[in-house]
């Protein structure tokens, strides 16, 4: 089992998430399958097969969550070290390429939202800035070629 490191915002997201799914999201499978079975003959049913796949679906959703929650890790972020790139660390690096400053923070895998500025470590770039110190120059090998950036700055 691999150990997976989150933040506790992002610990609690997945607990809320595994709740909601093993009560609201359990209660509307049943429900959906219930009204399936009461169509008739279930074995010319696609009603009642879609709602069973549907469930099935869901439980692996829920056994994912709850496996992610039994392998789960809160860091302190008061705890980081900003003297190099670590995971939960607030970088700003700039591309020497088209001089564009852009900031990031490394979280794990299931936390990532590229909207919210969060990229996973284990991406290209974030294992590229991995262990670099600020003025560093990070070389990135991405599915668009090799891109420089610059580590500027490192926060929490």
């Amino acid at each position: 089992m691999s150990v997976t490191y989150l933040t506790q915002e992002g610990y609690d997201k997945i607990r809320l998430e595994l709740d909601e799914l093993k009560t609201t999201g359990r209660q509307e499978a049943a429900r959906a399958i219930a009204e399936a079975r009461e169509k008739g003959d279930l074995s010319e049913n696609a009603e009642y097969d879609a709602a069973k796949d549907a469930q099935g679906m869901l439980e692996l959703k829920i056994n994912e969550l709850e496996k992610v929650m039994a392998n789960a890790r809160i860091i302190d972020e008061s705890q980081i070290d900003t003297s190099k790139v670590v995971l939960l660390s607030s970088v700003r690096i700039k591309n020497l390429k088209t001089k564009k400053e852009v900031k990031y923070k490394l979280v794990s895998e299931s936390e990532a939202n590229l909207k919210e500025g969060k990229i996973s470590a284990s991406s290209p770039i974030g294992q590229g800035l991995l262990g670099k110190c600020a003025g560093d120059i990070a070389e990135v090998q991405t599915p668009a070629g090799m891109l420089q950036f610059e580590i500027i700055e490192i926060t929490v």
